[in-house]
């Protein structure tokens, strides 16, 4: 996930379950401390140009923090200009969930929530190294991802299957991801966390950024 093989912060939205379900970034840079002690003295004297007057530690403390401003105005306008050129993006379903897991859930809404303010388009890539007929939950499970995606405004995307093939999931996400020529994978850690996703290999096989949501 590197976005161009680094993580992206970004605020996450909310995911929901589907009725027929059974139980189942960026926050505004405070400049860093300083470590100063600025202290202010009462004078009878005329008060001189204020410019002038302030002492080395005020100006030093101004200074830090116009250039954290600087900064953080710089990262962000980075960030937003990186998502602008996303078109396409790819949401991996690595988990056999009917109802799809907690991480599977949050990945969809942020997917659709990136997809709906960039207009980008989504592609969904459900992947099992079983073959379907082993899987008796495949279409409930295919009903919840249509049921998500809905919710977030998508009743069109693109859905591949690739089932019953015995490849690496990472492996399956980077062609898939390279046949389509696609800017972004969103993937939770829940699905490196659970070992459906080695994530030692993503910078190796996925040709795109990803970006990895945390729990």
């Amino acid at each position: 996930m590197a976005l161009a093989h680094s993580v992206l912060p970004l605020p996450l939205p909310r995911a929901t379950a589907p009725p027929s379900s059974a139980a189942t970034a960026g926050a505004e840079l405070a400049p860093p401390a300083s470590g100063l002690s600025v202290a202010l003295f009462a004078s009878h004297r005329p008060r001189p140009n204020r410019r002038s007057a302030l002492s080395p530690s005020v100006s030093l403390l101004r200074r830090s923090r116009r250039r954290v401003r600087a900064v953080h105005e710089s990262g962000s306008t980075l960030a937003v200009d990186a998502f602008a050129n996303i078109k396409h993006i790819l949401l991996p379903i690595t988990d056999r969930n009917p109802y799809l897991s907690e991480g599977t859930r949050q990945a969809a809404a942020t997917t659709t929530s990136l997809a709906k303010k960039y207009g980008s388009d989504i592609t969904v890539v459900v992947i099992d190294d079983k073959p379907k007929e082993s899987i008796p939950e495949h279409d409930a499970q295919l009903s919840s991802i249509r049921w998500h995606l809905s919710e977030g405004g998508f009743k069109e995307f693109g859905l591949m299957e690739r089932l019953g093939e015995g490849k690496k999931p990472t492996a399956i996400i980077g062609e898939v991801a390279d046949d389509l020529n696609l800017d972004l994978v969103v993937l939770s850690m829940e699905a490196i966390h659970s070992k459906h996703v080695d994530g030692n290999l993503l910078a190796e096989f996925i040709p795109c950024p990803v970006l990895l949501l945390p729990l």
